[in-house]
């Protein structure tokens, strides 16, 4: 504590520093510091200068206050984390211009001294949509030296995919090819990223601070988008609201071999807002016959206490393996884990050297029953065994219903996902659970997801086109909701596909409705297994090619959701060749086009 004696301060302003220095970080004190020393500079009288101080040894250059944050986001959960950081950022006085990567001017980069990368990885090892362009321009012959900028990346990605984080490793491998200098090592974040990114963000604003000490500390004026951080909300992915379901209907007809749920559930009285094209976030139970299964076959006592993950809470063996630990899927860390929790099982053998695509086979449609039963795990005890199991994460779902329409409800389009492979009957987590357990009246932990990268154009006069086969229609029931509710008069255009005619279309007496009353211009659909041939949307578009070239050249907005293991290339592969076709591209050209369109937002994808 200050002393008065020999002080220059008086008794209340002692006590003042007395109260607030034990409070201060050890970033606080040196941007203090630093604040300090500049405004004495600055008040100096002219001719009369500030008494001289001795030079620090090897001080370090003054570091910009000037910091870039990009982001790539396929979900919205980078660009969330963006504005946190630049949030943070702010609130310790740095300039903070924070950007999505598809609409940076890739030719300042050389410009940047401090920057910020946090991306996800989609796919397959791919960059999320708005992502592409910078990541094909950072690793081209046109990227840029960067000797004196500082970076880190926080890089989000699923530990089930071979490729884990992929995107984020690239981009830090490649900032420093290019000359940069990691101010923080990079993290890696498994789909249960909180933590680890609220670390990484705290430690990119201390190592900041501490590296400016010694800069002039000024509030920021102009420069950079200013980014205020997000305004706390009440019920969060971390704080998952219990909304009460109102309805649980079967949308497929008699004689379908899919069973696909359409779910209302209440948003009332919980603050919780969303806008059309944003998603659902469910915490679903594990099946309970799968979590009797793996305590059978462990020798374990369902009753035995546990911790929760990260926690020092504990419930019942069942209870944790029922709600909160993931148990239907299996990655190569946790093989790693297990086999070091049973030394004595041939789980080692499978990480012998030529043995990869052996162990990349076993990762695939395998669940924890499976892993315990195949190398003989009994008698590793239950505490050790949930210590390296992941949290059992949410499942989204692209919300099928428009707020405006359906006020303080949320409607969703589940298909259920139930099939024999191994040996087993396998279950879908939350498809299953929805289907099967889930009824009217109960509650379920839900959040909203929003997704900046899918929403409606601005001017609700703009065409649309959307094309979503199967589940992928959900978010354009919301859409059209949306666009009836406020009377838009541009045209749409919907692409929908599934098996049967009779028996699966879903939502077909709205379409039917919207059609009627104009809210939707025109529908062109393709039923696979009513035909000889089997014929899918992108073969309907193709047909179509004329007329979907000249929505295009009127500035008509695509829209593509579902699977984007195949469909999704498959629409792609489509427009390109409607691009040559209609319009006498190139192949490159062709390319140009689309990635000019994804840049404009008028080629959006919510794909999974």
């Amino acid at each position: 504590m200050l002393q008065v004696t020999n002080s220059p301060f008086q008794q209340d302003q002692v006590d003042l520093l007395n109260r607030l220095l034990p409070t201060l970080t050890e970033g606080q004190k040196i941007w203090l510091s630093g604040y300090l020393s500049a405004l004495h500079n600055a008040t100096t009288v002219a001719g009369a200068p500030a008494p001289q101080a001795a030079a620090p040894v090897s001080a370090a250059p003054a570091v910009s206050r000037e910091v870039t944050v990009l982001f790539g986001s396929q979900t919205g959960n980078s660009q969330k984390l963006a504005k946190k950081l630049a949030g943070k950022l702010q609130g310790q006085q740095f300039q903070v211009s924070v950007s999505s990567m598809i609409d940076f001017k890739a030719n300042t980069l050389k410009k940047v001294q401090n920057l910020f990368v946090i991306v996800s990885t989609h796919g397959e090892g791919d960059p999320p949509d708005n992502a592409l362009s910078f990541h094909e321009f950072l690793h081209s012959k046109r990227a840029p030296q960067v000797e004196g900028m500082s970076f880190s990346v926080l890089a989000l990605g699923d530990t089930s995919y071979e490729f884990f984080c992929k995107t984020g490793k690239d981009f830090d491998t490649r900032l420093e090819e290019l000359g940069g200098k990691r101010l923080v090592p990079r993290v890696d974040c498994d789909v249960d990223f909180d933590e680890l990114a609220n670390q990484w963000i705290d430690n990119v604003a201390a190592s900041l601070s501490e590296a400016g000490a010694g800069a002039q500390a000024s509030v920021p004026v102009g420069g950079g988008t200013s980014v205020q951080p997000a305004a706390a909300t009440e019920y969060s992915r971390s704080n998952p609201l219990q909304a009460v379901v109102l309805e649980n209907l079967n949308l497929n007809g008699r004689g379908s071999d899919r069973e696909t749920r359409h779910l209302e559930i209440s948003l009332e009285d919980s603050n919780l807002q969303y806008e059309a094209g944003d998603s659902l976030g469910i915490y679903p139970q594990n099946h309970p016959r799968l979590v009797e299964e793996i305590i059978a076959a462990m020798d374990w006592s369902a009753d035995e206490l546990v911790p929760l993950p990260k926690s020092t809470q504990e419930v019942s063996l069942k209870e944790a393996l029922t709600n909160y630990y993931e148990i239907t899927v299996l990655t190569k860390p946790l093989l790693e884990q297990a086999a070091a929790l049973a030394p004595h099982s041939s789980l080692q053998e499978l990480f012998a050297p030529g043995r990869e695509q052996e162990l990349r086979d076993y990762l695939k449609g395998r669940d924890l029953l499976d892993l315990v039963q195949d190398f003989d795990l009994a008698g590793v005890s239950a505490q050790l065994f949930v210590a390296v199991l992941r949290k059992l994460p949410p499942r989204l779902y692209s919300i099928a219903s428009s707020p405006k329409a359906y006020p303080g409800e949320a409607h969703l389009t589940i298909r259920k996902v139930a099939y024999e492979a191994n040996g087993r009957y396998r279950y879908g987590v939350c498809s299953t659970h929805v289907s099967e357990r889930l009824k009217p009246g109960q509650s379920v932990p839900v959040f909203i997801q929003e997704n900046p990268n899918f929403k409606l154009p601005a001017d609700s006069a703009t065409p649309i086109i959307m094309i979503g086969p199967g589940t992928g229609v959900a978010p354009f029931r919301a859409f059209l909701g949306e666009r009836e509710e406020a009377g838009a008069e541009g045209k749409s255009w919907l692409f929908y596909g599934d098996q049967h005619f009779a028996s699966d279309f879903l939502y077909q007496i709205e379409w039917q409705r919207w059609l009627k009353d104009g809210v939707l211009t025109r529908m062109d659909v393709a039923f696979s297994r009513d035909t000889d041939r089997k014929i899918y949307v992108q073969h309907r578009m193709l047909e179509k090619s004329r007329e979907l070239y000249d929505w295009l050249q009127q500035g008509a907005v695509v829209y593509v959701c579902g699977d984007e293991k195949k469909m999704a290339h498959d629409v792609h592969a489509a427009l390109l060749a409607i691009l040559r076709q209609e319009g006498g591209l190139n192949e490159e050209e062709a390319a140009a086009y689309m990635t000019k369109m994804q840049q404009d937002k008028r080629y959006q994808r919510d794909v999974y």
